[in-house]
């Protein structure tokens, strides 16, 4: 098995893959969840749950595989929480992050990739790695047409944005 460093995540969407490093300098036990999860197949068949033009896609809700659980979604986890790993990298375009509840440690699965900067999150999520190839994949997820979610926010996707998978493979054949 290749040490960490080594490893990318390929997230295949319905439009295209995108292709992410990993800081496992300033998030190690983030990004070993992430791997873990995805190696398992836990992502496979999820979708892009929140989608907010500007600022971020949302993902990795496991309720997301059932349309008939859509009055749920984003309330999915693993069965579990991980310690979050507040470090100084900056929420900017391309960067991936772990979404959470109000507690700093309620995180477990799911994560958004940030359409654009969103300074006023950092220090308060834990970013744990870069998209590397992908932004056209980003941008048309990113912008496509939202219908009113949770909470009266308008940024649910109109049409399902699926994940086909998530898998972890080495960063020379990404």
């Amino acid at each position: 098995m290749s040490n960490n460093t080594s490893e990318v995540a390929v997230i295949t969407t319905d439009h295209g893959d995108m292709v992410l490093e990993f800081w496992t300098d300033v998030a190690p036990k983030t990004v070993e969840n992430f791997k873990k999860l995805a190696r398992e197949g836990f992502y496979d068949g999820t979708a892009f749950h929140r989608v907010i033009k500007g600022f971020m896609i949302q993902g990795g809700d496991p309720l997301t595989k059932d349309p008939g659980e859509e009055h749920r979604w984003g309330t999915g986890d693993p069965g579990y929480k991980i310690k979050a790993e507040f470090n100084d990298r900056k929420h900017e375009r391309g960067v991936i992050s772990m979404a959470r509840a109000q507690h700093p440690d309620s995180a477990g699965c799911q994560f958004f990739i940030c359409h654009g900067t969103a300074a006023f999150l950092d220090g308060q999520y834990t970013c744990f790695g870069k998209l590397t190839k992908g932004d056209e994949v980003l941008e048309a997820i990113a912008t496509c047409e939202t219908k009113g979610g949770g909470g009266g926010e308008k940024s649910r996707p109109a049409k399902r944005q699926g994940v086909v998978s998530v898998k972890i493979i080495a960063a020379d054949q990404a």
